[in-house]
């Protein structure tokens, strides 16, 4: 390998790295919608030249999470109340058929641990950090055994770019909305158990779709100081 190659891969690798960085800081809430991203600062922050920064950004910018406007620089991109609904449109459908390619091949290892995140779910109480961090892990969980080549990276990429809006909507839940979702987790889960995929793929659709129409009602989620 040239030092030029060299120097090629460690940059590649470098700009994963931030990526992977300010992604979950954008998921986790620590940057919220709107928020500047200035290389500088990211560059100091990783020890990392300006190459592997602008590489970073232009990854999270092919997936949604950021914007950037030419001359000016990067932010953290905002969603309107429509673009997220059309969003959510989109995963209500796609969601359920990567369960479907997902769920023949859930091992009852997999099955139990599904159990298991749905009952750490319920007893989350009003913890809407806990929630969040465990109902992502529970619908990847279930999405894991799915061999595609193009739908595991899309769905991925369609979480990522609502979770604000997701969490400013989950802390404004009232007990009757915390336990619903709740519910469909153990739903979903027994239908796995039973082998019927699409009972599983009709409960999931509705978990997404009143997401989607509770966060219609709820336009102050995609106010600016989110």
């Amino acid at each position: 390998m040239t030092s030029l190659e060299t120097a090629r891969t460690r940059d590649g690798d470098a700009g994963a790295r931030i990526a992977d960085g300010i992604r979950a800081r954008i998921v986790a809430g620590a940057y919220p919608p709107g928020t500047r991203i200035r290389q500088e600062d990211v560059a100091a922050e990783y020890g990392a030249s300006r190459v592997p920064v602008r590489e970073a950004i232009r990854q999270l910018e092919y997936e949604g999470l950021i914007t950037v406007v030419p001359n000016s620089g990067a932010w953290v991109s905002r969603l309107t109340l429509a673009e997220c609904e059309e969003v959510y449109q989109m995963r209500e459908r796609l969601e359920p058929l990567l369960l479907r390619y997902s769920a023949p091949a859930l091992a009852p290892d997999d099955l139990s641990q599904l159990a298991e995140l749905a009952q750490r779910i319920s007893e989350a109480g009003d913890d809407t950090e806990a929630f969040l961090t465990l109902d992502r892990e529970f619908h990847l969980a279930s999405y894991a055994a799915a061999e595609t080549s193009q739908l595991d990276g899309l769905v991925h990429k369609l979480w990522n770019t609502t979770a604000p809006y997701r969490r400013a909507y989950v802390s404004s839940w009232d007990p009757d909305s915390r336990r619903i979702a709740y519910d469909e987790h153990h739903l979903i889960v027994a239908a796995l158990r039973d082998g019927d995929t699409e009972e599983a793929e009709r409960v999931l659709a509705g978990h997404i779709r009143r997401t989607r129409r509770q966060l219609a009602r709820n336009p102050h989620v995609f106010d600016h100081h989110l």
